[in-house]
């Protein structure tokens, strides 16, 4: 009797043990490159996915739309992209699917807690006592502050010009500088005060996602891009500021 117990004690770890190694054989991680203002809401989105697609874990890579293109020309493991302008994804047409827009976004001027300075529009940040820091060139949010600050015939120096937009957040609400632009989706989680930049003045960013060509889990990505444009994802990029595409 107990050799009877004990084979079926065996046997049925042998099963939940198999049973296990198939879940987790199952279960796909899905990497996706994105832009770095999608930061906070792209992790909150995660739970809300992978609690519907159980069979789909989530990695995200953020950093500048540039610094991921270069990423995706140099092989870099991954699925998906989300850049956050056309442009950067434009450049990478061989390396993608037909992207889609899955949101946009304006830009703001954010100051020092409290404003100490007094920054109320874009001509005082050409303001020789300010330290103003700014987006890089190559940078979609650099590039936006560019052309907003071009169209207006404002020149600023910049004490500093950063890899990504959350760089340049980071520096004002340090108070290692005074003020910047970024998006408004990044100013509303910072301990910074935003200085609106008027709708005739402003800019819109656009967000595009794609899977990328040689993504190891196509279907997954593609299932994830798709999930981007539905109403439960949109709200969430709703609540966190972003506009409808």
């Amino acid at each position: 009797m107990n050799r009877t117990r004990a084979a079926l004690a065996a046997a049925l770890l042998i099963t939940l043990t198999a049973a296990c190694s198939a879940t987790e054989e199952k279960q796909t991680t899905v990497t996706v490159l994105a832009a770095a203002s999608l930061t906070d809401v792209f992790k909150q989105a995660r739970a809300t996915y992978e609690k519907s697609h159980p069979g789909t874990k989530l990695t995200f890579s953020f950093a500048g739309s540039q610094e991921l293109a270069a990423q995706v020309r140099q092989g870099v493991p991954a699925d998906a992209l989300v850049t956050a302008d056309t442009k950067t994804m434009d450049g990478l047409k061989s390396s993608t699917t037909t992207p889609v827009t899955i949101a946009r976004n304006k830009l703001t001027i954010v100051t020092t807690p409290g404003n100490p300075k007094n920054v109320h529009t874009l001509a005082d940040l050409a303001r020789p006592d300010l330290k103003v820091v700014l987006a890089a060139p190559e940078v979609p949010a650099g590039r936006y502050s560019k052309k907003i600050l071009d169209n207006q015939h404002i020149t600023v120096k910049p004490v500093s010009q950063e890899p990504n937009v959350r760089a340049v957040l980071s520096k004002v609400s340090m108070k290692e500088a005074d003020a910047g632009i970024v998006y408004e989706t990044d100013a509303t989680a910072a301990k910074t005060t935003t200085v609106e930049i008027p709708p005739t003045q402003n800019a819109v960013a656009t967000y595009p996602a794609a899977t990328l060509r040689n993504a190891k889990h196509t279907k997954q990505a593609d299932d994830f891009i798709t999930w981007l444009t539905s109403d439960e994802a949109q709200q969430l990029l709703r609540k966190a500021g972003f506009e409808k595409p």
